[in-house]
């Protein structure tokens, strides 16, 4: 069975195609710059090597068809017709309260997602176009729509409300919903496999870092809360996020700085975090060699950052009542060993142990904890396309 795996941004298209029969990845690229006259697609090959083409996409439509082009070409393709895709499954950010887990896409369902949009303005929309450009394309491929918030939906009232008044919950929906659920969902159950531990009566946390992070309560194979809320901004620092602010905070600088909400908006997703803080970049490796070289300013955004995956995980640990598994996933989490061991170290109260020369792993599936470690330390490389891959042939 052939599952071809959308992630639809505004301007890209990420794409990984899937023989799930033999559980191995056939093509994998992306298409950047949409509506730009020096956009590309972008081919991962077999062997790592990558091949840009460049061709105006004017939109995603035609970006889907340049796609197709190349998985059926004589040079770049793996396939030798469209109708070997035997399903389609969409990475889709919000679900709402309507969504608890994969739904196949009908007319009903494409309706409740874009009633969605309001929840995510930069996210579904998006998602919703490379939805409807199979539809165009591919009108008789059965399509599944894989939420990035449906795994947390598990959450006990008191931990997704607000303590806002309790209408604006009933009138707009305003609630912690989460995201990464899929990442969280995969990595969770894969560190149990991995371990050989029973995924239904396991305690674990997972920590999702990369330029957008979260951290995610387990318990018994169902999330019991995570860091990010209504909206993406919410819980640890990230790349350009600010994550948790007091809102007085937000209050006092609209007022000084005659700040709108879009201002706002702007601020707190695009010019916060890392970037904020340290003034350099959003990006982790600029960080190091910025504080390897004594900058100051880098060291406090690192400093900050590593603090609060702390103080989340502490948090968690103790809604939890103990922890049985600790799992690194994400960008960072898969390759920065710094952040990892200021983590672990910091959670030695927990009798949590982990092997130095473990810890200097980079992108690989390994443990970290030691024998004497009351809490098993483990490296997940996160595969979100799989996961939708594999929702996706479930329901197909």
């Amino acid at each position: 069975m052939k599952i071809l795996v959308l992630n639809c941004g505004s301007t890209s298209i990420k794409y990984k195609l899937f023989d799930m029969d033999e559980q191995k990845v056939l093509a994998q690229g992306g298409i950047e710059k949409i509506g730009l006259h020096d956009s590309f697609l972008k081919i991962t090959l077999p062997n790592d090597e990558k091949v840009i083409l460049e061709k105006f996409i004017p939109e995603h439509t035609v970006g889907v068809e340049f796609i197709f082009e190349q998985l059926t070409s004589a040079k770049y393709g793996c396939i030798k017709s469209l109708k070997e895709i035997d399903a389609v499954g969409h990475r889709v950010v919000h679900g709402g309260e309507k969504f608890s887990q994969a739904v196949r896409i009908t007319p009903k369902v494409l309706e409740e997602i874009k009633s969605c949009s309001e929840l995510a303005p930069l996210h579904n929309p998006a998602n919703i176009k490379g939805i409807n450009a199979i539809s165009k394309i591919l009108p008789d491929v059965p399509q599944v729509a894989v939420f990035d918030t449906s795994f947390h939906q598990t959450m006990p009232n008191y931990a997704y409300m607000y303590a806002l008044p309790y209408t604006y919950y009933e009138k707009y929906g305003v609630r912690r919903y989460g995201f990464h659920g899929t990442s969280h969902s995969y990595v969770s159950k894969r560190a149990c496999e991995f371990l050989g531990l029973n995924y239904n009566s396991t305690k674990i946390i997972t920590a999702h870092i990369g330029g957008g992070g979260s951290i995610a309560a387990i318990k018994d194979g169902k999330s019991i809360d995570t860091s990010m809320g209504m909206t993406p901004v919410e819980g640890l620092m990230m790349g350009t996020r600010s994550g948790n602010v007091d809102l007085g905070v937000i209050m006092f600088l609209m007022e000084k700085e005659h700040l709108t909400a879009e201002d706002i908006s702007t601020i707190v997703n695009k010019k916060s975090g890392i970037k904020g803080i340290s003034g350099i970049s959003s990006d982790m490796r600029d960080i190091e060699k910025a504080v390897a070289e004594g900058n100051q300013r880098a060291a406090l955004a690192l400093n900050m950052f590593n603090y609060r995956i702390l103080k989340h995980i502490g948090a968690f640990a103790a809604i939890l009542n103990g922890v049985d598994v600790l799992v690194f996933t994400g960008g960072v989490g898969e390759n920065q060993s710094e952040t990892r061991r200021y983590v672990c170290e910091g959670l030695s109260y927990l009798g949590v142990e982990i092997d130095s020369k473990a810890n200097k792993s980079r992108g690989q599936e390994i443990e970290l904890s030691t024998k004497n470690s009351k809490v098993r330390v483990v490296v997940i490389p996160t595969n979100e396309e799989f996961m939708i891959a594999s929702d996706t042939k479930e329901l197909i």
